[in-house]
């Protein structure tokens, strides 16, 4: 069942894949306008919510929403998941439980027009929180630095934890004839030889389903260096306007490697309440 309520004085939150997968559409121009990585934009948000329908035990998706002018995008927004563990609901960015991640920057968002949005944001974030029954704990990995989100976030909540890391990047390096192309119909003549790379089969489905949405969207390259009919070496790379992020590939002769990437922050606060 989907569910959506309204944060008293913070913002408005919808529970359920149909009503979220809603407002990541809606949000999406939002997103772009703020330069939210490829990850956290509506294809991939997409590609999680799907692979979570198929899956009985899957977390619960939520939006925490900052209304914006009627008939426009929203000013700020989070997309979350909710796992319960035992008595412990644990809460985290929408996507990022998803395998593979591109490396190397950051790979989620809490897109927020001002401060003034990140902090109503924020309340509402705590809002849902501390709507659910039992102790919650909160981990958002992956974002930016300098986010305004994480800031207001950190500012009420007494025990949060927000920590820096230096990515690694994914580098192609492909060597020899390599055909580089973002159609469709190539993905889908190389995918089954691309999948067939990963042991995880729940890595598989969700490579596949986000792959083929991205494809779709016209976000997606794939790179084949092949010897006939054979695949030698493949990389999935995924494209926003100018910006290009190597996704996830196969070379066991060689032709990826790794580089440092951009720096991320995240917040970890324990699982318990705290009043704001």
């Amino acid at each position: 069942m989907t569910a959506a309520r309204v944060v008293p004085g913070s913002a408005r939150v919808a529970l359920g894949r149909a009503e979220v997968a809603r407002e990541v559409r809606a949000a999406d121009r939002l997103a772009h306008e703020l330069r939210a990585p490829v990850t956290a934009r509506a294809p991939w948000l997409t590609a999680v919510l799907n692979q979570g329908a198929a899956h009985r035990f899957a977390p619960r998706p939520a939006a925490v929403v900052v209304d914006g002018e009627p008939g426009g995008p929203p000013l700020a927004a989070a997309f979350l998941s909710l796992r319960r563990r035992g008595p412990v609901t644990e809460v985290s960015l929408l996507g990022q439980l998803a395998s593979p991640l591109p490396p190397g920057g950051p790979t989620a968002s809490l897109p927020a027009r001002d401060e003034a949005a990140a902090e109503r944001l924020a309340a509402g974030i705590l809002g849902l929180l501390e709507s659910r029954r039992g102790p919650w704990s909160l981990r958002l990995t992956g974002l930016p630095l300098g986010d305004p989100t994480v800031r207001a976030l950190a500012a009420r909540l007494p025990t949060a934890v927000v920590a820096n890391a230096r990515s690694t990047r994914l580098v192609d390096a492909l060597d020899g004839p390599v055909e580089r192309r973002a159609d469709a119909r190539f993905l889908e003549r190389w995918l089954p030889d691309l999948l067939a790379a990963l042991p995880d089969r729940r890595a598989r489905d969700f490579v596949r389903g986000a792959a083929r949405l991205h494809a779709a969207a016209g976000r997606l390259e794939l790179a084949v260096v092949a010897d006939g009919g054979r695949l030698r070496a493949g990389l999935l790379t995924l494209v926003e306007g100018a910006d290009r992020r190597p996704w996830w590939g196969t070379a066991p002769a060689g032709g990826l490697t790794g580089g440092m990437g951009a720096p991320v922050v995240g917040l970890t606060a324990p699982g318990r309440r705290w009043p704001r």
